[in-house]
């Protein structure tokens, strides 16, 4: 379980072509959400995990100034990649980093406006999740939020680890506001039933930097 853990266990999936996260496109809920009339408005916005960086460009699409993270060099540079590919026409403001998301806090504290979750959550260990929490707290602004994606399916002892809507909401109910916790209803096939959207918005007290 630790393996997940650790960077070069994420870059040997991609060298090997076991990327069974990867869509092949952005999440569908989140470009329903952008799309939709409770769409947030732009600002500064951090997508951790971002594999090959599908979210950050869509975000970046729609005016947002993305940050890109992951642990996984190919991914970065299939990101960036990706990003020179859709700026031809339209400069996009998005940026892609290779970091550990647990150090982020040191070099980006209080620096965005929100966080984007789509399948890190739920790959990171279970024991890891309060750290988690506390991680994007402290990277968000006040009153900052953290849009979404998470994986309800049941696979306790390997990545991706599954989360019910009521554990969700006690890991992040110390230090965020719940929004919204709601079912999708238009993932692809093959998550239909294992995904919920949430809009959390951060609390200017408790836990990390206010």
């Amino acid at each position: 379980m630790q393996e997940c853990a650790n960077s070069s266990y994420w870059e040997e999936r991609y060298q090997n072509g076991t990327t069974g996260w990867d869509l092949g496109l952005a999440s569908p809920p989140l470009a329903g959400l952008l799309e939709s009339p409770e769409a947030p408005p732009p600002g500064r916005a951090a997508v951790l995990g971002c594999g090959r960086g599908y979210d950050a460009v869509l975000f970046a699409s729609r005016g947002f100034d993305v940050v890109g993270f992951d642990f996984a060099p190919s991914a970065i540079s299939a990101s960036v990649r990706l990003a020179e590919k859709a700026s031809l026409n339209t400069p996009l403001k998005v940026e892609f980093l290779q970091r550990d998301i647990f150090e982020l806090p040191g070099e980006f504290g209080g620096e965005f406006d929100y966080v984007v979750e789509h399948t890190c959550f739920c790959a990171i260990p279970p024991a890891k999740r309060e750290a988690y929490v506390r991680m994007v707290h402290s990277i968000l602004r006040p009153d900052g939020e953290l849009i979404g994606i998470f994986f309800t399916g049941d696979s306790p002892n390997q990545s991706p680890f599954g989360s019910t809507a009521a554990e969700i909401e006690e890991y992040f109910a110390p230090c965020f506001e719940i929004l919204s916790l709601t079912p999708v209803t238009n993932s692809v096939p093959r998550r239909e039933g294992e995904e919920l959207l949430g809009r959390f918005r951060r609390k200017n007290w408790g836990v990390g930097k206010n």
